[in-house]
């Protein structure tokens, strides 16, 4: 029974995001389940609570919905409600929907658990390393934004509601959240990952600087 609503699951997604922005399409899903997966070898979770909420996290993501983090819960709570899935199950999955995101430096989270803390940390991971500075330069792109300004300074206290509406360089990015998420990682195996991929971004911008000022 799990399997069948889980390979349900898998096509909804599939079919809702076949036109997603390329960081935030299927493939990110995916890799994020995956991570998921990997992680919760780790951790005593639920796995059909990790399966879904790391499929459904993103099902309609805030940034493309005018900022409604509502929009999100609601469509995978009609969702697993349509194939039968346990109440309970509906509304922990709701619940890690709702409090997964970053949203700025200076938010805290209302809800915990242990399949939070390993989905959040999957999501978290394909912010990161290669994958991670490939998403936000095609998003940067997407929202028409400048790669760099070194006029304009990252800023490190920003509110919710300031993050949000930032429309920064994509190199500020790196430091507004990116760099940041090594350090909010909540499993062992999951830090163990952001740290690799931490360091590869600390290089990349090594040489981004470099090149920028015209070094070899």
């Amino acid at each position: 029974m799990e399997k069948e609503i889980i390979d349900a699951t898998v096509n909804f997604v599939k079919t809702t995001l076949q036109n997603a922005e390329g960081g935030h399409d299927w493939w990110h899903i995916e890799r994020v389940w995956k991570n998921a997966m990997v992680i919760s070898k780790t951790e005593k979770v639920n796995l059909l609570v990790v399966n879904l909420a790391a499929l459904l996290h993103d099902i309609a993501d805030s940034k493309f919905n005018d900022g409604d983090e509502e929009v999100g819960p609601l469509k995978a709570k009609q969702f697993l409600q349509s194939i039968r899935v346990n109440n309970e199950v509906i509304e922990h999955v709701e619940n890690i929907i709702r409090n997964i995101s970053f949203k700025g430096g200076n938010f805290s989270q209302s809800f915990k658990s242990t399949e939070l803390h390993v989905v959040q940390d999957a999501d978290r991971l394909d912010a990161l390393g290669a994958i991670g500075i490939a998403r936000a330069f095609n998003y940067g792109g997407f929202k028409n934004r400048e790669i760099y300004n070194p006029n304009i300074t990252p800023d490190l206290q920003m509110s919710k509601e300031k993050y949000k509406a930032s429309n920064a360089p994509t190199i500020n990015h790196f430091y507004e959240k990116l760099l940041l998420l090594k350090y909010k990682m909540n499993t062992p195996a999951g830090m163990k990952m952001a740290g690799q991929r931490h360091l590869f971004m600390e290089t990349y911008l090594e040489q981004f600087y470099k090149e920028w000022e015209g070094e070899k």
